[in-house]
């Protein structure tokens, strides 16, 4: 299968590292410092289980995409509408686009864009770019993702490549049971630059997240959402899983970029305000990360 992966950071790297590895056809599309890398030696994947140099293509361009049947969508949430457009005139007519991004709403964004299907995706991976063509994998990298015309084609490739894939008929629950995770640990890592291991044992810190949660719980509550499993077991375990991750919004303010919090913490806000519901604790870690921001 050919695949493109729009938005090679950590998360793309990763997949589509994971794809390459494979024998699929693999076009990383990315920022020029690590694509210069990947064309000199290869894409650096490191995991708990393997260290190699892979050999794929990688471009700066958004018309590599064209000719895949797979497009891993996995830019920030923030340049999700300029990305799509910049990938349209480029997408086959049957090419599937997965949104692999945090956030609840970036699929349904890229589908008023694009004429071409589109799928969500949730994501549980611990990766980090430690340098040029350079990802480090720290844990899990299990995928669910949205029915599709092709999506057990997708996740029988995604299986073979060592990824743990499931089709769910609720991602849209899924994704708000990853957004909630992303709301309790994104912004106190961020402010306080401690990975997730360190930062549960600070005093207080499980209290608030508790209040974070329950806050989201009663968003999603009024949005009408059918959240999937322990959100409170499965907050707790993030901790004990990758103790070593920092949150993608702690790197991202530790690099001097602007983040996600908007999509995170901040559409909590939003929403709790749209329904009349009180969310003081992620309207604080919203406020505090946008501080940190503007610095």
């Amino acid at each position: 299968m050919k695949v493109a992966v729009m938005g090679a950071g950590a998360v793309g790297c990763y997949y589509g590292g994971m794809l390459a590895r494979a024998g699929h056809e693999v076009v990383l599309i990315g920022r020029p410092q690590h694509v210069e890398a990947i064309g000199r030696r290869g894409l650096r994947l490191e995991t708990q289980a393997f260290d190699e140099y892979i050999r794929l293509d990688a471009s700066t361009k958004a018309g590599a995409v064209q000719g895949a049947r797979l497009v891993l969508f996995c830019v920030k949430s923030t340049d999700t509408q300029s990305a799509a457009l910049e990938i349209k005139p480029f997408l086959a007519p049957d090419a599937l686009v997965l949104s692999l991004q945090n956030g609840v709403e970036n699929a349904d964004e890229v589908r008023k864009l694009v004429a071409q299907e589109v799928a969500a995706a949730v994501v549980y991976v611990a990766t980090e770019m430690a340098g040029p063509g350079h990802v480090r994998h720290h844990g899990r990298g299990e995928l669910v993702i949205e029915p599709s015309s092709f999506s057990v084609e997708i996740a029988q490739a995604l299986i073979a490549a060592g990824v743990p894939t499931q089709i769910s008929d609720n991602v849209r629950g899924a994704l708000w049971a990853k957004l909630i995770l992303n709301c309790a640990y994104n912004a106190l890592s961020a402010i306080t630059q401690l990975p997730y291991g360190r930062l549960v044992k600070g005093e207080g810190v499980t209290a608030v997240m508790r209040n974070v949660v329950d806050e989201c719980l009663a968003v999603a509550k009024a949005e009408g959402v059918t959240i999937p499993g322990d959100v409170n077991m499965a907050v707790r375990m993030i901790a004990e899983t990758m103790p070593g991750q920092f949150s993608s919004t702690a790197q991202d303010l530790s690099r001097g970029k602007r983040s996600e919090i908007d999509h995170l913490n901040g559409l909590i806000v939003r929403r709790g305000e749209a329904f009349g519901v009180p969310t003081p604790s992620n309207r604080l870690l919203h406020a505090l990360v946008k501080l940190i921001e503007s610095k």
